[in-house]
């Protein structure tokens, strides 16, 4: 069998039986580390094939647009499991409901969805894409006063809240200092409303005959508990406030003449 050359000769010897044998019983460099764990650790790509089982979650989703719910659901597949490197990753995503009206284009987003989830990478995307798409004919408000542009919009926020139980998603906490700058500014608005309510006004008389003016309309109790935390971790608005542009709850309050968000703590006043 002929060999190629493609470097310069500097020297050559004979190669005797005995060197042969030797190069034989010499074991074989082994792998370096760095590569023998890499190639143990599995990431998502679109050949990984379907389990026979996967772990997931479904959430119902209300909205005024429909008489019926949405169930949401989204299966994950865990990799590498039992190792340092286990972790969970959204493989399908199903919606179910009674309603017919839209039934073409979910079964082909929720393809379209399931597709990106089997291809791997950074699928984190497409939480922002859909939470941008708004409806010509207008958006709701959903339950704990947050808008909504669209229905789509409400399925990315779905699709949002389950990358972050995974980790996926890193939530980004408000800072010690934010938390005290928001419960001082709940607290303000709550004996503030409360003044206003227990200043009550002298009922006005004719100066002519004396009588009493019909009484003005009282307004109701102080809503204190308009802002006070609710058990289960939200917190509950007046209901005059305005939505917010920036976390998109309606909990913006007028307060010492400047636009506040009892929310998120934005003021237009800095």
């Amino acid at each position: 069998m002929a060999i190629r050359i493609d470097k310069k000769i500097t020297g050559y010897a004979v190669a005797t039986p005995e060197d042969k044998a030797k190069a034989a019983e010499q074991p074989a460099p082994a792998p370096a580390a760095s590569e023998e764990r890499g190639a143990k650790v599995i990431q998502m790509h679109e050949k990984i094939e379907r389990p026979e089982t996967l772990v997931g979650s479904t959430y119902k989703l209300k909205t005024p647009l429909f008489e019926h719910a949405l169930y949401v659901t989204i299966n994950d597949i865990v990799l590498n499991a039992g190792s340092e490197h286990e972790h969970r990753r959204p493989f399908e995503i199903f919606i179910n409901s009674k309603n017919m009206d839209h039934f073409q284009w979910i079964v082909a987003l929720t393809r379209i969805m399931s597709a990106v989830f089997r291809k791997g990478g950074d699928v984190t995307f497409l939480v922002e894409e859909m939470k941008a798409v708004f409806d010509p004919r207008g958006g709701y408000f959903k339950a704990g006063g947050v808008y909504m542009p669209s229905l789509v919009a409400e399925l990315g926020s779905i699709v949002e809240e389950h990358l972050k139980s995974i980790g996926l998603i890193q939530d980004p906490e408000l800072s010690p200092e934010q938390r005290a700058l928001i419960e001082e500014k709940r607290a303000a608005y709550a004996a503030l409303d409360s003044k206003k309510n227990t200043d009550e006004p002298v009922a006005p008389r004719d100066e002519l005959s004396g009588d009493l003016f019909p009484e003005p309309r009282v307004r109701e109790e102080p809503r204190s508990e308009d802002v006070a935390v609710t058990g289960d971790g939200g917190a509950s608005f007046p209901p005059s406030a305005t939505m917010c542009h920036k976390c998109s709850a309606k909990a913006v309050v007028i307060m010492d003449g400047c636009a506040t968000c009892l929310n998120c703590g934005y003021s237009k006043c800095g």
